[in-house]
Formats: structure tokens, sequence, C-alpha cells
């Protein structure tokens, strides 16, 4: 019988791809097993979709570590530091192959980092835009915003191997989304179009992740 992947997913909100995951593990559509799911953020709605599914759940936020430190560039540095590299032995205790962030808005350091790849940890992103295209946040906004103003007419999401340069990391998968005039002139209406799309590209992009993983066994 063939050994599922592990996988666990960090996560900072409502957690729909997150769900998009748990269904299609759920069905045997995604050869994984989830083994936590993190989040940054309390009241993320992730967390309770995961304890729904009987997965793990842990909450690691950066602000008790902003408390050790003063309030400069340095010590929010340093906290920061602190953050991922504790957040890094919270994910390699639970031994997975594979961590997926799946709208997670934190931006991971090399104290992060370095201890996945030192263990041969697959990591990937999901980012609503085009490779080279609106890094950081607000993404689908900045995009949407460039479109009114007539500077591009399409945009998209990907699947990109992390590194540490945000949103740099190599793409695993990319999907354009063509802007549609009079359809996609309310970013609201726009938002929860690209969102369907993520859904089916993150199960798309977790798979070839997997495949990878299985290839290099």
């Amino acid at each position: 019988m063939e050994i599922p992947i592990r996988l666990t997913v960090l996560i900072s909100g409502n957690g729909s791809n997150l769900q998009a995951v748990i269904d299609k593990v759920s069905a045997g559509q995604l050869p994984a097993k989830l083994v936590r799911v993190i989040s940054n953020r309390k009241d993320a709605y992730g967390l309770e979709r995961a304890r729904r599914a009987d997965i793990p759940t842990e909450y690691h936020n950066l602000v008790k570590y902003k408390k050790r430190h003063p309030a400069t560039p340095e010590g929010v540095q340093a906290a920061r530091e602190e953050y991922d590299a504790e957040l890094a032995r919270l994910v390699l205790a639970d031994s997975p192959d594979l961590v997926a962030c799946l709208g997670f808005m934190h931006v991971l350091s090399p104290k992060f980092l370095e201890p996945l790849e030192a263990a041969r940890m697959k990591i990937i992103n999901l980012h609503p835009a085009l490779p080279g295209a609106f890094n950081g946040a607000n993404a689908i906004e900045r995009a949407h915003a460039a479109w009114l103003e007539g500077k591009l007419d399409k945009t998209g999401v990907m699947i990109h191997n992390v590194i540490s340069e945000v949103d740099m990391g190599e793409p695993i998968l990319v999907r354009e989304i063509p802007f549609v005039k009079g359809e996609d002139e309310d970013l609201h209406v726009f938002e929860k179009k690209v969102h369907e799309i993520e859904w089916g590209v993150v199960i798309e992009g977790v798979q070839l992740a997997i495949d990878e993983i299985k290839s290099r066994r």
C-alpha cells in the first residue's frame, strides 16, 4: 500500500484553500495525510475547519516574541527570527514531507527555511499573482487597481517553491486570469473569482509537489 505524503499547512485566515485540500484528501483523491494546521492568528477560521476534520492544530503568534525585544527595526527583526526558528521546530516535530503555505500572511526568514531545507522538506506557497508581479501582500487589490488604470489586462495565481526572497521561488504551477470588462469592475466580485480559481490550482500544485517528492524517494 502506498504511504501518503505527510503534509503540514500554514494559514492565517478563512482557510478555504485548506478546505479544498481537506475535501480531496478525505475523498481519497489526494495521496496526503494532513499532520497539522498551524495559524499565526488565533481567530483564523481555518483552525476550526481543521478541528472539524480531526486534524491537529497549533496557534503560533509573533506578538509574544515582539514583547521580548525593543520596538526598533533591530528588535522587530530579532523577534521575527526567534518566531521563525520556533515555527521551524514546531513543523519539524511532525516530520512532514511537504509544507504548504495557503494564505499564510507572514514572510518567512532563513531561520525557518534553512532548518527545513536541511531536512530536505519541500515548502510551497500559494500567491494570487503572476510570477514577478505584485509580490507580497494585497496582490489581488493591487492587480485590480492596475487594470482599472489600464496598465494590464490579466493577472493570475501561482504555486511556487518558497525561498528567502518573497514570492520569488520557482513557480510550480501558474494560471492566468484575464480581466473581463464589465464583469470584473467590482473588486469583491473579482476577488471571489480569483479565490474560486485558487481552489483548483492549490489541488493541482499540491499534487505536483507530491509527485516530485515521490520521484525523489
